[in-house]
């Protein structure tokens, strides 16, 4: 079936990594608390002592095991190794789908729609709606290979995304992403390489126009409104990791309560919890996520898609390519139908769902598959 060279994989997490994990947890130096009653100055004292402390006494470290329920392999693209889940559905018309996360998700994020993507017979759904589902770790993030070099920016993950489904057999396929996998799937979708059928973002960066803004509808002006705000306090992550992500590092890499703030405060800003991220994940979802990058030390390598392609995100290129948006509630930024038209030119598919934000899949997984099997009944 493949013409790549597959090396089946396990993730691995020795027992010696996670005291150590509950070792540096226990002796962390704290700052002083904020001086506000909210979120204003960034994740509260409070919160990280106690989120922390049960990620050393109560969590459940079997991390590796829920991930090694999936099949997965590495695989050498453009020089990188690359790790990704790879599950075939039991239906033989199975459309074939690249999913691709971002920062601060990981493959983890997408572990819950794996199942009713694949099977959906077996999860109350109609099996001509299957999917044969390819899930890869980015460049740098998880378990594949941080590159050594710079150039591993979008245009150059969607290239190797097109090697990894040509390779394994896939001559028509679909993609999707939210994120930075948004990014990389829009690379793909400007790229059109032969075989990709069509895309579905749950992350569109569609902005309202000189023409638009004298006329802006009252959902548009609050959806700019908010990226305002966005723009104002939320940015200090992205200023810093497109800039200066080696610097960012050093602090992430040695405290594991540092990289669970740096990631739990995206959780906070980011979702439908209304005001708490709790209110829309759980502990375990949370850090099985930060895990991830604890344990595969990924903390500067994933901050440097930032420094690579930042601007890419900010100003992404006309797409003619086939193409499917959904517009989560809670999402940074949260086109119109029109502004989407003007940027995607071939929309064939775009709606507004009551529930959920920027982790879409790990927030509402029933809605986002349905709205996957909805998008891409045409491609079949």
């Amino acid at each position: 079936m493949s013409n790549l060279r597959l090396v089946p994989f396990e993730v691995e997490i020795p027992e010696l990594e996670v005291e150590d994990l509950r070792r540096r947890l226990r002796a962390t130096r704290w700052p002083d608390a904020e001086v506000v009653d909210d979120w204003s100055q960034g994740a509260p004292l409070a919160y990280v002592q106690d989120l922390c402390r049960w990620w050393a006494d109560d969590y459940d470290m079997g991390l590796a095991g829920r991930i090694n329920a999936f099949p997965q392999w590495k695989v050498e693209l453009d020089g990188l190794g690359i790790h990704f889940l790879h599950v075939r559905s039991p239906e033989a018309a199975a459309l074939p789908i690249v999913l691709t996360h971002g920062w601060p998700g990981s493959i983890t994020e997408l572990l819950d729609v794996i199942g009713p993507l694949t099977d959906p017979a077996a999860h109350g759904g109609d099996p001509a709606d299957a999917f044969h589902v390819v899930v890869p770790s980015l460049p740098g993030y998880g378990w594949s290979d941080k590159p050594t070099e710079p150039g591993w920016g979008v245009e150059r993950i969607g290239r190797a995304w097109h090697e990894l489904m040509t390779g394994l057999g896939y001559d028509r396929y679909v993609a999707q992403g939210g994120d930075w996998g948004s990014a990389v799937t829009s690379a793909m979708a400007t790229q059109a390489p032969d075989g990709l059928l069509a895309i579905h973002l749950n992350f569109a960066v569609a902005l309202p126009d000189a023409d638009m803004m004298s006329d802006l509808t009252p959902t548009e002006a609050q959806a700019l409104a908010d990226i305002g705000v966005h723009a104002e306090t939320g940015m200090g992550y992205s200023g810093q990791q497109s800039t200066r992500p080696q610097t960012l590092g050093y602090g992430l890499a040695d405290s594991p309560a540092g990289q669970l703030a740096w990631i739990v405060e995206k959780f906070w800003a980011w979702t439908d919890g209304s005001g708490h991220p709790e209110g829309a994940l759980t502990r375990q979802q949370m850090l099985d996520d930060v895990s991830t990058y604890w344990f595969t030390n990924t903390a500067a390598s994933s901050a440097r898609l930032y420094w690579e392609s930042f601007k890419r995100l900010q100003a992404p290129s006309p797409i003619e390519l086939p193409a499917a948006i959904t517009v989560f509630p809670k999402e940074i930024i949260r086109p119109s139908r029109r502004c989407a038209e003007k940027l995607f030119t071939d929309l064939r598919w775009f709606e507004e769902v009551a529930h959920g934000g920027h982790f879409a899949a790990l927030e509402q997984p029933a809605i986002f598959v349905d709205q996957l099997r909805g998008c891409f009944r045409p491609f079949r």
